[in-house]
């Protein structure tokens, strides 16, 4: 299919469970079934899909081999990165292209005139095993540095995704479990005049914010809610154990001539009948 658009798709913290096991009531599985049917009969022309860390609850190997089956048929290429939830061996068993030569799940992505670079901010298990907080290792960051460099050479513009959102949005539980060495990453994109965008996922809410740059302007930044259960909408919460059950959502990414665009689409508010008046 022709489209005027260079589109990729975007899920994050999808939390599967082992079977017969819910999370509020909710089956994760069924939910980003449900989230994926819905995306594939809408934007048939994406180019990429992205799962944004978070792919199962626990890490556990059932929870991967649940999720697996559900990607085998799709038509769409799906690139995988890691959130706090995930295990690294257990994703690579699952996804084994989930991992570059590094042992990270990082991965450079053309779309159109963008380079996508996709960031594994999963707290290496070396470092403080099973931390909810995201890290980026030096080994990490020279991989970033590589990219940011190749793509300016290849006269890309550039959208950095991470699970981890690297500055604070209101919700102090989860402000405490960001990126930890978020200055390493920002101080990068900032001085990087080809970054045009930064799309994360971990608050379990829609989100939109400016990584502020001490030398002046900021990041734009989006933060896409999960297709399963979502944080209150309660600021300064101190907790998150709290979820809801409010409808599921992915996003878009369209490169436009000289813009990037970002759409959430909430799915299962309706049939998708689309009505005149």
């Amino acid at each position: 299919m022709n489209s005027p658009f260079d589109k990729a798709l975007i899920f994050t913290d999808l939390h599967i469970t082992p079977p017969g096991e819910t999370i509020i009531g909710l089956d994760p599985l069924a939910r980003f079934t449900q989230g994926l049917t819905h995306a594939l009969a809408r934007h048939p022309d994406a180019q990429h899909i992205i799962l944004l860390g978070d792919l199962t609850n626990t890490g556990d190997p059932a929870e991967y081999a649940r999720l697996a089956p559900a990607l085998a048929d799709c038509p769409i290429p799906v690139t995988v990165t890691m959130g706090n939830h995930d295990l690294r061996q257990h994703l690579t068993a699952a996804f084994p292209d989930g991992l570059n030569a590094d042992g990270f799940a990082q991965h450079a992505l053309d779309l159109g005139p963008l380079r996508l670079l996709i960031l594994d901010t999963h707290d290496y298990e070396n470092r403080a095993p099973l931390e909810q907080d995201g890290w980026l290792c030096p080994v990490r960051l020279a991989w970033l540095d590589t990219e940011l460099a190749r793509a300016a050479a290849d006269g890309k513009d550039v959208v950095v995704f991470t699970h981890h959102p690297p500055c604070p949005v209101g919700f102090w539980a989860m402000d405490a479990i960001g990126l930890a060495n978020s200055d390493a990453l920002l101080s990068r994109l900032h001085s990087a005049p080809h970054v045009r965008h930064l799309i994360c996922g971990h608050i379990h809410r829609t989100i939109h914010a400016s990584a502020s740059n001490p030398a002046g302007g900021g990041l734009p930044l989006t933060i896409l809610k999960s297709p399963c259960h979502q944080i209150p909408m309660i600021l300064g919460q101190g907790t998150f154990a709290d979820s809801v059950d409010e409808p599921g959502a992915y996003g878009i990414l369209l490169a436009l001539k000289d813009t990037v665009v970002v759409h959430t689409e909430d799915f299962a508010l309706s049939d998708g009948t689309v009505l005149s008046y």
